[in-house]
């Protein structure tokens, strides 16, 4: 068979004219090509003007298994991210088309490299091609621009303050504790039944107990022993009041024997048949209740008149109450009243005492006992920190800055000598010597003149102006400056330098120093110099945050930025 003589011989075979190696080695060097494939970048224009947004979109295809990872942050520099866009996703069959989309920018003339952009697919990573953008200039035409005049220096209104809402809540919540006082302590209250009858004099006492003791179903149900009992008590409790003090607790011969001593001597005008009554029905009650004697109801009905009578006798038997014995009853229910009076401010006193001292403790526990005491006693810096802030643009180029109160427009003094080559402009808020000052600086140079300058941008080191500006600080009296420094880059990635650190600051009109703290930003560009300078004493945790706040704040606006923003105003 021709099979058994055919031999295989792998340098002489070939696939469309390559031999099987060649084709191995071709197919290797195309792999990349399409996998790259997978991947595009393009953006929708290839020249813009400043401050113009380009869109730049990835698009990616890939297995619905593969985890795709776009690039993010600003991994397109020279030019800004200024809008990453959602991810748009496509499916068909068994693959994914995705689409990544971001709005770039740049606010310099000139032609720019978008960098390749690193996409990772699955396990692998992939780079986009780099693109070229031209960027323009805005040409502007002075013969046709207008030219205005300097704007005037206007107040800037504070939001409205929200002041009237905590003053309603305080006023509620003062109103509550008041009703409540009132109702529970300070408020007359309706008397009980009680109440009125222990207010009554003691004979309308006595008399009221007798009718009680008539609707009562003692003689019905020949409860005799509870009848004379409750009989008893009435005529005893009236003696007590009116006769003789130790009447309830007395026996019975005890009671009617001092009777009699009160008779001789002429303090009560009653017979002694009145005193015989009183005798005879109180020695029949002792044998009801004692020895179980059972009189005849009638017998019992006679004895409730009996008593009757007898406290009217006593009544009229009693002297009428001296002058002094009524001004000194007078007296006693004055003194009674001032007492309670006293014991209800006294209780009104302890409730408002300590419903403070729960409020304290309870908003000390949850927002720290300095707060608490700062917010109740006052505080300069806390004011300031919870204050109306104001976010505003300051020199040219502007710096936008947000502090606790408008920065306002200082004059320094400038020696005419370098008058002609500085323009400074400088806003500030209070001063070394207070518990918080604010200073912001913007300094242009100009460049010096001649065929050989001519375009030449003067380099300036930062580390030098802060030196400058400790020099400063030490010219305004801080002394003991401990100096550190770093890197620092705005919210819209604007460099600079920081310089911070502790100093020892004056007190005004004294020889005497407080701790303090200070920092210092410093920024560059085209013979600009800007710097913030913010200082405040160590140790005051809310002037701490006010200057953490102002340097989180700082944003540089690009000069062409802020022209086109005044030819737009």
């Amino acid at each position: 068979m021709k099979s058994k003589n055919f031999k295989y011989n792998n340098t002489n075979a070939s696939v469309f004219g390559l031999p099987f190696s060649g084709l191995f080695t071709f197919a290797f060097l195309l792999l990349p090509l399409f996998l790259a494939a997978q991947v595009t970048a393009t953006i929708d224009s290839t020249s813009i003007k400043i401050g113009e947004q380009i869109t730049y979109k990835v698009q990616v295809e890939t297995d619905t298994t593969n985890v795709v990872v776009f690039p993010e942050g600003q991994t397109f520099l020279p030019l800004e991210v200024i809008h990453s866009f959602a991810i748009d996703t496509t499916k068909e069959d068994a693959k994914y088309t995705l689409i990544k989309k971001y709005g770039l920018t740049q606010f310099d003339s000139g032609a720019f490299t978008i960098p390749r952009q690193k996409i990772v697919i699955g396990t692998k990573v992939f780079q986009t091609d780099s693109l070229q953008v031209e960027v323009r200039n805005i040409v502007v035409d002075t013969t046709k621009q207008g030219l205005f005049d300097i704007k005037p220096i206007i107040e800037v209104e504070k939001s409205p303050s929200q002041w009237w809402k905590y003053l309603l809540l305080t006023l509620l919540v003062l109103s509550v504790i008041g009703f409540l006082l009132y109702w529970f302590i300070w408020r007359t209250k309706p008397l009980t039944k009680e109440e009125k009858i222990a207010l009554l004099p003691p004979y309308d006492r006595a008399k009221l107990a007798l009718q009680n003791l008539d609707e009562t179903s003692y003689l019905q149900n020949a409860e005799l022993k509870d009848y004379y009992s409750e009989l008893t008590f009435i005529i005893r409790k009236y003696l007590d009041e009116k006769v003789y003090d130790r009447a309830l607790e007395s026996t019975t011969d005890e009671l009617i024997t001092r009777l009699n001593i009160l008779k001789d001597a002429n303090q009560i005008d009653i017979t002694k048949d009145d005193i015989r009554n009183i005798e005879t029905i109180l020695k029949r009650a002792d044998l009801v209740k004692f020895a179980k004697s059972a009189p005849d109801v009638e017998l019992a009905k006679l004895d409730r008149n009996t008593i009757d009578l007898e406290i009217d006798q006593v009544k009229e038997a009693l002297p009428e109450p001296t002058e002094e014995e009524k001004l000194q009853d007078q007296k006693y229910q004055e003194i009674q009243e001032k007492k309670q009076k006293r014991n209800k401010i006294i209780i009104t006193v302890a409730i408002v005492i300590g419903l403070c001292i729960a409020t304290f403790v309870g908003f000390g526990l949850k927002y720290g006992f300095g707060y608490v005491k700062d917010t109740i006693v006052g505080h300069e810096s806390k004011e300031l920190l919870e204050g109306n802030w104001v976010t505003s643009d300051y020199g040219f180029p502007a710096i936008s800055i947000s502090t606790p109160e408008v920065l306002k427009r200082e004059n320094p003094p400038i020696p005419e000598e370098i008058k002609a080559k500085l323009q400074m402009t400088v806003f500030s808020f209070g001063n070394v010597s207070q518990a918080l000052s604010v200073n912001l600086s913007t300094l242009k140079i100009s460049p010096q003149e001649g065929p050989e300058n001519q375009g030449a941008k003067e380099e300036i080191d930062l580390n030098q102006v802060s030196e400058k500006a400790i020099q400063q600080l030490e010219k305004q009296g801080v002394t003991n400056l401990l100096v550190k420094k770093e890197k620092f880059v705005t919210p819209n990635n604007a460099e600079g330098l920081k310089t911070y650190g502790t100093a020892s600051l004056p007190v005004a009109n004294t020889d005497k120093y407080y701790d303090g703290e200070y920092v210092l930003l410093h920024f560059t560009a085209d013979n600009v110099i800007q710097e913030i300078a913010i200082t405040y004493r160590k140790g005051d945790v809310y002037a701490e945050a006010i200057a953490e706040r102002i340097v989180n704040s700082v944003e540089l606006i690009k000069e062409e930025v802020a022209k086109k923003e005044q030819e737009e105003n």
